[in-house]
Parts: structure tokens; C-alpha cells; sequence
């Protein structure tokens, strides 16, 4: 069975006791330092969906420290909202887009996330309220299938997982199904529970085959969407 490790601790203090270079690959989503107002969206769309959740004090950006420390401690990263953070971060040819396949509302049509990797940008596509999407415990919540796109794209074998803002779980759900050795840190209690929670009903359940986790027709949109 892969380590699954999660605290709710600071990030901070959890990388410093990790030596140089001990996680092969750190996938985050720390806060991005919005406006509430742009969190909720002029229709308040956001806070209508997931009530309580948009109203915590948690979208506080991250210092230029946490990114030097991340870098330390991990050999590759893949950061969300990486283009909220290009003052910390480093110019790269190889950005995640998650296509959120919105349509015609006013939430934003994708996410970007940074990387460390010399490789294309690469697009992933799914609805962000499609049917097979998990249940919101997270106003930033990103879809497991997303997690497992990346894990599968951008890991090798044996890697060391860190996730410094484990948010909803996703993440750490995603690490367990393929046996990656994960680690984690949340500092919110409320989020920290919550993803323990439906981490616990997660492995409880039995997983019949692997290839249920991303249908063959998204493995198609994966290969035909990419950017050079």
C-alpha cells in the first residue's frame, strides 16, 4: 500500500523538515489572493453553489519564501493559478490548461497551471459541474480525474507526492488510486476534516478496474488537445 500522509499543519513548518529535494514532484493550489467578490462572481454563482464554503478567511497569497521553499524540497512542481504567481515563478513552455467547458455562463473557461517540465502545454477538458464530477467540499475544488490526468502524464513510478494546500483531497484520492507515496498539509480544520472524510469513503470502496478512472473517450481528448 502507498503512504498517504496528511496534516493539518502549516506548509511552512512541514517543508522544513524535509531535506533538499525529497518529494520527486509537488502538485499545489494555493490560494490565489482574489477579491471575494471575483470569488463569488457578479452573480454570486459560486457562493449560491457551496454557501459557507466561499466565506473563509483562506485566500491569503502565498510569500515569495513558500515558493523558494517548495523548490527546495521538490524536483519538479506543477502549480495552479501559476499565472497569479509570475513574480515567484520562472518562464516555462509547458502549461496544464484545464478546459472547464463552460459554454455560455460567466465563470472563467479554464485554469492554468505552472510547471517546471520542458514539455508542450497540454490541455485537459472537462466540465466542472459534469456528471461525473465529485461532490464539493471546496470552493476551489478541482475534479479527481483532473489529478489522475496529471499524475499519470507528468510521475514516474515511485514518486514521492506533495501537495502543500490539499484543499478538498483530490489530490491525495487521485496519488492513492495509482500508489503514489503522498504527502500533505492542510491548515484550515474545517477543509482538513472534510477531506478526510471523503478520503476514508473513498478507499472503502472497492476499485474493480483502473481503466473506470478515465474513459477512453477522455484519454482521446487528452491526445488531441495539446499546444505546441
Amino acid at each position: 500500500m502507498p503512504e498517504s500522509i496528511a496534516k493539518q499543519a502549516d506548509c511552512m513548518q512541514f517543508m522544513a523538515e524535509f531535506p533538499d529535494k525529497f518529494f520527486d514532484l509537488a502538485i499545489v493550489d494555493p490560494p490565489y489572493g482574489l477579491d471575494k467578490k471575483l470569488l463569488g462572481g457578479e452573480t454570486g454563482m459560486m457562493k449560491n453553489c457551496f454557501k459557507e464554503l466561499v466565506s473563509k478567511e483562506w485566500d491569503k497569497k502565498p510569500s515569495k519564501e513558500y515558493f523558494t521553499e517548495l523548490f527546495r524540497v521538490s524536483k519538479n512542481q506543477i502549480v495552479w493559478g501559476g499565472n497569479y504567481f509570475i513574480d515567484c515563478l520562472y518562464p516555462t513552455q509547458c502549461f496544464l490548461i484545464w478546459d472547464k467547458m463552460n459554454g455560455t455562463n460567466n465563470m472563467a473557461d479554464a485554469e492554468l497551471a505552472w510547471t517546471s517540465f520542458q514539455k508542450s502545454t497540454r490541455k485537459f477538458s472537462m466540465h466542472h459541474f459534469s456528471d461525473g464530477y465529485d461532490k464539493k467540499v471546496h470552493p476551489t475544488q478541482k475534479p479527481t480525474r483532473l489529478y489522475l490526468w496529471i499524475l499519470k502524464n507528468f510521475a514516474k513510478c515511485g514518486d514521492k507526492i506533495l501537495d502543500t494546500h490539499l484543499g478538498s483531497g483530490s489530490s491525495r484520492i487521485a496519488a492513492h488510486d495509482l500508489g503514489f507515496d503522498f504527502y500533505a498539509t492542510e491548515l484550515d480544520k474545517d477543509y482538513f476534516e472534510a477531506q478526510e472524510k471523503r478520503f476514508a469513503e473513498h478507499i472503502q470502496q472497492p476499485q474493480l478496474f483502473e481503466a473506470e478512472i478515465i474513459a477512453p473517450k477522455q484519454d482521446l481528448l487528452f491526445a488531441e488537445n495539446f499546444l505546441v
